[in-house]
């Protein structure tokens, strides 16, 4: 294992010599081994121990204890500091046991993988780790690719085997890759055996869609480019078996380079704990010092005369050094401040074990949820981490990927026109479009033996058109089943599977299957296809792919009867132009068909032909040879205009369930969502549009598509002149001189009216991330409603997120589903994997996980926003319970000649922390809520509380703070007042030190315990028990100490017998806890009713509506929302992506579905919402952070 963890020097390049192990070892590559772990069973102990001891917290208390066994200083025993300690080492320990015992089990399960390596000319079963550089691999079908190789051969002809990608790109359908020609030919294992070619290439990297290197073999050099690896990550499909030479393997394979280095991730919370802790802590040094210059007064003018009978401790000679030993006493006795168990080592973030706990328990909530829980996929949420879940309460921006987050990417065959007629609209028996829901049956395609039963089309009027012998129709279809790029797949007499390299391809190649078009084979010169059940086999002379720009695809065939064709289909905007004159009138109407399939969200297609001349295609075959492979070229010159229109296809790419609601209730909670997609510009747009992201109720939609800096710089210019001309049209004259504070970016832009979107480019983004151009960009997009980045690279989406994060300052969230997310998902605040159709590598590198992104709103509002607000008042509550305890000794110094003398006897110091307090506040923790879920998800602006940080900030801090010390001037002052003149029911003097002690110790552990009383919003049978039960065990263990039956055990520990007994047998006491109860807690009380009469939250007044809707319910049953119909738009979109040698996928438009809660703007309640935030907003101070509805 050791092997895996080795570390070298920089490549420049790697030689890799086939069959030639002892070669390949001398220059230390990385052998296959995948190690993520940290300990072993011998090392985890030192090396633990000495990670926890590198936290400044875990020293602090060490150096606490040892200053503890010092008798001229500490006045507490040792175990006061050692059990806490130990208690917070072993949990720690513990916890990390656990995390790399499951990272060694996953690494086991990966290294373990069994693969077949070519060894000494023959096939052995090797374990994954065991496979080394140069070592040549055999594949069959359905396997994983075990290291990055170079594709040698394959049982296809050619050396072409297909794979699938979704681990590495997140994408799912086929890719093709090929071996050299000089390789293909190595089938079996006798010629792989003699194989000794050497492979000079690059050295290991993270571009997955790039690889330069050379092959030498025999005197001769062959280069080698992306085509010919298989990546490690990657799946054999439909290949019987392949072999591969591996050229990069483990850490080094770029699967593993791009999963990078995770980042540690820490709340804001947890940052603020840090300054806080460093301000409690300078707190206690000034306190320390306070008393001891009390000290050294006190020694120099009182305690000099008392030298007789209270002698200085040994060693100590003069006034000055008392009061220094007197600092350290007090440092340790008033620690508490800083108390022990409010840490617990975890990288570089201070934790307490009961937040530890609640966070934990959070996890298991968000894991249990069955609202989150998707049956279909039997896919339940998962908090893969338990260190963010009150960050989930924050969340200002959204960063999201498209395809499979936002989309099924599941394409359906939905509409078409075909000379001049469309397709596709469900009829109602009496001829007009039937409504939503009332479907008839779906068409009978019985007559076809070949079609597929998944596939269904509800307009019958097609077949007909296509059993009539329509030759429009015909030739439709006929030019869908031989454009394409599709690999099928015939498993059984009449079974077809097609496995397209795009999911909108393949949709299409099945609507002509089941319209009786089959495609049936092909190989590199011909494609075969069943034609209304007649076996027709064409002649394919060319394929001319597509690329971003031509933006289209096209095949040249010849039919049986020798006659020439230029198919071709692609975007309306290319080939609309391009049509002949001849065409313009069926141009013209299927313009119109394509509007309103656009407007329905639907992604188009045009297709159309041209008949060629044998001398024609003759000429330009030749002059291909000679000008290369330009395709933009190949076919300007082949076909400047298209002889027939045959029609256009829309696909519908539906959007997952749930989505566009859920994006509008996180907008109206102030959540912003930028959408970063590597599709292109027109399906993003249109995706927007489906979404509910973008409306035609906006103000403007800017779209950024410059080339240049320059191009880019004036775009952002002008898009934010437009907004501030806008914003002083109807305010009272902004103007534009706001400079840019280093720590949070702010803007009159973002107080301007009207909503605004704007939609850039990849190429456009590279300038506008520049240095110098960044926060142009970013001022401009946040001023935005809505933000759709088109083109981006992986790279691109993590430094979008890493701006957002270094400007704004706002909590971040990544949500994607496929590798290419990766990054993005790692560099957010927040990262959520979508455990789609797209791998498992968005999930594995997130920190939540769930199966659709309409979970994604009861993640935040629900659970996020519990989880900020148990986490504030747990918080609050810690810290007043804590100063309420230790700054009774501050008060007690100045009576007790600041001898270091504790009020409390020491058990009660030790377990008041651990026992007394400890569970009612975990319950509170872990269970409370201030409305119920469905209040959550009804009313999303009680979300803003999280985001604008109002529960627990500085302020809430010190608040909390002054309530503790309050509550420890009347904890001291008033039993000390008492005592003074009080007696016993005998006569005798009541004052004692041990009676004031328990007096004290009481009247604290009921006053914290009847102010989380007050603290809880929701009472669970857990939370009466722990805070009733501590009461409980206080007594108990009270009583115990000091009994007759632990004195005689321990006479020198509990020598004080039935103190308390004696003490709580009297009136006076009683009283005087009861006094000391009332006078801290009713201020709390008052304060409470008068903000909740007064100055209500929004919380407060949700549950006051509750109650009232309770008392209600018939009337409010009858309410009724009406909501309004969503905007349609127009568009055009064509697929993106290239293939090898070969087009990939076709072009349309993303579906407009109706908005359910477009009603939701509209709800009743809004007014009063709306005026209780404004009055928030305008307390909050900031204008970027207005609460508004």
């Amino acid at each position: 294992m050791e092997r895996c963890a080795a570390r070298r020097a920089p490549e420049e390049e790697r030689r890799v010599r086939a069959n030639a192990r002892e070669y390949n070892e001398k220059f230390q590559y990385a052998s296959n081994c995948i190690k993520t772990s940290k300990y072993n069973i011998v090392t985890f102990l030192p090396v633990n121990l000495f990670e926890q001891f590198q936290e400044v917290a875990n020293t602090y208390f060490l150096f606490l204890l040892i200053l503890q066994l010092i008798p001229q200083i500490s006045s507490l025993s040792w175990f006061t500091t050692i059990v806490p300690l130990v208690l917070v080492l072993t949990i720690t320990a513990v916890k990390d046991a656990t995390d790399d015992y499951f990272r060694h089990k996953s690494d086991n399960q990966v290294n373990n993988r069994q693969s077949q390596v070519l060894i000494g000319g023959v096939l052995r079963q090797e374990q994954w780790m065991n496979v080394r550089v140069g070592d040549i691999i055999k594949l069959e079908n359905n396997q994983f690719v075990a290291a990055d190789l170079l594709l040698l051969s394959s049982s296809e002809p050619h050396g072409l085997c297909y794979i699938e990608t979704s681990e590495l790109d997140g994408e799912t359908n086929m890719k093709v890759r090929q071996a050299i020609p000089v390789t293909s030919e190595l089938g079996d294992t006798g010629k792989l055996a003699g194989f000794d070619g050497e492979v000079i290439c690059e050295p290991p990297n993270n571009k997955l869609d790039k690889f330069g290197g050379t092959l030498y073999w025999k005197e001769n050099k062959y280069p080698l480019s992306n085509q010919n690896m298989l990546l490690r990550g990657c799946v054999l499909r439909n290949t019987e078996w392949c072999f591969g030479l591996v050229v990069f393997a483990g850490p080094d394979t770029k699967l593993m380079q791009n999963s990078g280095r995770t980042k540690f991730k820490r709340t804001s919370i947890d940052r603020l704990m840090n300054t806080l802790v460093l301000w409690i802590f300078g707190f206690l040094v000034c306190m320390g010092v306070i008393l001891a210059i009390g000290n050294a007064i006190w020694e120099h003018e009182v305690g000099v005369c008392f030298q007789i009978y209270l002698p200085w401790d040994e060693g100590v000679h003069s006034a000055f050094f008392s009061g220094f030993l007197s600092f350290w006493s007090y440092i340790i006795i008033l620690n508490t401040v800083v108390p022990i168990s409010l840490y617990v080592s975890m990288g570089s973030v201070t934790l307490t074990p009961s937040v530890e706990v609640i966070r934990l328990g959070h996890s298991y909530f968000i894991n249990w949820d069955k609202k989150m829980y998707c049956a279909k996929r039997r896919t339940p949420a998962e908090a893969r981490t338990t260190t963010l879940n009150e960050e989930l309460g924050q969340v200002e921006y959204i960063f999201s990927d498209k395809t499979g987050t936002l989309t099924q990417n599941i394409m359906v065959f939905s509409k078409c026109s075909v000379n001049g007629h469309s397709y596709g609209d469900v009829q109602d028996v009496l001829g007009p479009k039937a409504e939503l829901g009332e479907r008839p049956e779906p068409v009978d395609f019985s007559f076809n033996p070949l079609a597929d039963p998944r596939f269904q089309f509800w307009d019958p009027s097609l077949l007909e058109a296509v059993k009539l012998g329509d030759p429009h129709v015909h030739e439709f279809f006929r030019l869908l089943s031989l454009c394409h790029t599709v690999m099928s797949e015939e498993r059984s007499q009449g079974e077809l599977f097609y496995k397209a390299q795009s999911p909108d391809e393949g949709a299409l190649v099945a609507a002509a299957r089941n319209f009786g078009f089959v495609f049936r084979s092909r190989t590199p010169k011909t494609i075969t296809v069943q034609e209304l059940g007649r076996a027709v086999t064409y002649q394919l002379l060319a394929i001319l792919d597509f690329n971003n720009i031509r933006k289209r695809m096209s095949v040249i065939v010849r039919s049986p009867e020798g006659k020439i064709r230029l198919y071709c289909k692609g975007a309306d905007t290319i080939l609309l132009e391009r049509l002949h004159p001849l065409n313009q009138d069926l141009s013209n109407i299927t313009t119109d068909h394509l509007n309103e399939y656009a407007g329905e969200g639907l992604r188009t297609l045009v297709l159309a032909y041209k008949d060629l001349e044998e001398s024609y295609y003759e000429d330009w075959a030749e002059r291909l040879r000679r000008a290369g492979s330009a395709p933009e070229a190949r076919e300007d010159r082949l076909a400047r205009l298209y002889d027939e229109l045959l029609g256009a296809t829309a696909i519908e790419d539906k959007l997952q369930q749930g989505v566009p609601e859920t994006i509008a209730i996180l907008t109206l909670a102030n959540i912003k969502i930028w959408v970063l997609t590597g599709d292109k510009q027109e399906t993003a747009v249109n995706i927007g549009y489906s979404c509910k992201m973008l409306t035609d109720d906006m103000t403007e939609v800017f779209v950024v598509t410059g080339h240049t800096v320059l191009e880019v710089r004036e775009e952002l210019r002008k898009a934010r002149e437009k907004m501030m001309d806008a914003s002083h049209s109807t305010a009272n004259g902004f103007s534009y001189q706001e400079k840019l504070s280093s720590s949070k970016l702010t803007s009159v832009l973002e107080a301007i009216a009207g909503e605004y979107a704007l939609v850039i480019n990849g190429h456009s983004l590279a300038h506008a991330l520049e240095a110098d151009m960044e926060v142009e960009f970013l001022e401009t997009a946040c001023a935005c409603k809505a933000v759709i980045c088109c083109r981006v690279t992986p790279l691109q989406k993590a430094q979008v997120v890493e701006l957002v994060k270094k400007y704004k300052k706002a909590v971040t969230l990544a949500i994607g589903d496929g590798a290419n997310d990766v990054s993005m998902i790692k560099t957010a605040h927040i990262g959520v994997g979508i455990s789609g159709q797209e791998g498992i590598q968005a999930v594995l590198a997130s920190d939540y996980s769930f199966s659709q992104f309409k979970f994604l709103q009861r993640l935040l509002l629900v659970h996020g926003r519990w989880s900020y607000l148990r986490m504030c008042k747990f918080l609050c509550y810690f810290f007043y319970k804590n100063f309420a305890f230790t700054m009774v000794h501050f008060w007690f110094g100045f009576f007790c000649g600041f001898s270091a003398q504790t009020v409390y006897d020491q058990y009660f110091i030790t377990l008041y922390n651990i026992v007394y307090t400890s569970l009612p506040v975990l319950a509170m923790g872990v269970f409370d809520q201030d409305v119920p879920e469905q209040r959550s998800m009804e009313y999303p602006k009680l979300y803003e509380p999280g985001q604008l940080n109002l529960l627990f900030n500085k302020r809430e801090f010190f608040i909390c703070i002054a309530q503790g010390i309050y509550t420890s001037v009347l904890m001291f002052f008033i039993p000390y007042g008492v005592f003074a003149d009080a007696t016993r029911d005998d006569g005798a003097q009541l004052a004692d030190y041990q009676s004031f002690a328990v007096t004290v110790a009481t009247s604290l552990v009921i006053v914290v315990s009847v102010q989380i009383g007050l603290d809880t919003g929701f009472w669970t049978a857990i939370n009466h028990f722990f805070i009733w039960g501590s009461l409980a065990a206080y007594f108990a263990i009270l009583f115990a100490m000091h009994s007759d039956g632990l004195f005689q055990m321990f006479p020198n520990q509990f020598r004080f017998v039935g103190n308390a007994q004696n003490t709580l047998a009297q009136p006076t006491v009683w009283l005087t806890i009861a006094l000391t109860t009332v006078v801290c807690i009713m201020p709390v009380v008052a304060f409470r009713f008068l903000k909740l009469d007064l100055k209500p939250e929004l919380s407060d007044t949700v549950r006051y509506t509750q109650l009232v809707r309770k008392k209600q319910k018939t009337q409010h049953r009858c309410m009724r929302r009406v909501g309004r119909a969503g905007s349609r738009r127009s568009g055009y979109a064509f697929s993106h992506q290239e293939g090898f040698g070969e087009l990939i996928m076709s072009g349309k438009n993303m579906r407009l579905s109706s908005l359910a809660l477009a009603g939701f703007a509209a709800r009743p309640s809004a007014g009063w919402i709306e005026t209780l935030r404004k009055k928030k907003g305008s307390d909050a101070g900031s204008p970027d952070k207005a609460l508004k509805v």
